[in-house]
């Protein structure tokens, strides 16, 4: 179930965009997200390894060029909606930890799905003064359009990523269905342990 949700988020930062004419404008969020698609899936092209699904390249790539630009705390936070308050910090801390290896364990996956996919920005009509953004795209994959939104905000360091649409649906929200459930049965210790099991069985899958 985690990974099912947890692939559209990651597939996302990496798929083909057009070359652009001229670098975009990092400070804003609709350039922050063209620039971010362009260099991932230009990394990406040039290196077989990623593409077979190299873990330890893949991290390397994520480390540097996505988790700089994404606030995961704020993403899991999100997610687990009323449940983060009951967390103590340790407990925020391991959950939000576990949500990243999550991604990067899974991440190879969504690298060899990659191809030939195409990214459509649609116009960007936030507010200069606006520290909350949706940018909006379509992923043109083998000719069908696949809606695909990022949720910004503006931080002293920049633009952050925190959430993706998919289909109409936010990652967060459907994740919140999910931790809900976990803890309201096994408490938010259950939240970290289901995280951190489906965290070894894809280390020895991959593996």
């Amino acid at each position: 179930m985690l990974k099912r949700l947890l692939l559209p988020f990651i597939a996302a930062f990496a798929i083909s965009a057009p070359a652009l004419a001229q670098a975009p404008d990092t400070s804003t969020p609709d350039g922050l997200i063209r620039a971010l698609v362009d260099d991932v899936m230009a990394t990406v092209k040039a290196d077989k390894d990623m593409q077979a699904g190299s873990i330890p390249k893949i991290t390397a790539m994520i480390e540097q060029k996505i988790l700089p630009n994404a606030n995961f705390q704020k993403t899991t936070q999100i997610a687990m909606g009323r449940n983060w308050s009951k967390a103590t910090p340790e407990q925020q801390k391991q959950i939000t930890e576990e949500f990243k290896m999550l991604l990067i364990r899974t991440y190879a996956g969504a690298i060899s799905q990659i191809r030939d996919q195409t990214v459509q920005f649609r116009p960007y009509r936030g507010a200069p003064d606006d520290t909350d953004a949706t940018v909006r795209t379509q992923v043109i994959n083998k000719g069908e359009p696949i809606q695909m939104d990022y949720r910004l905000e503006k931080t002293p360091q920049g633009w952050k990523v925190y959430d993706i649409n998919v289909l109409g649906a936010w990652l967060t929200e459907a994740y919140k269905g999910s931790f809900n459930t976990i803890a309201g049965q096994q408490g938010i210790d259950g939240v970290i342990k289901t995280l951190q099991d489906r965290n070894r069985q894809l280390a020895g899958a991959k593996g």
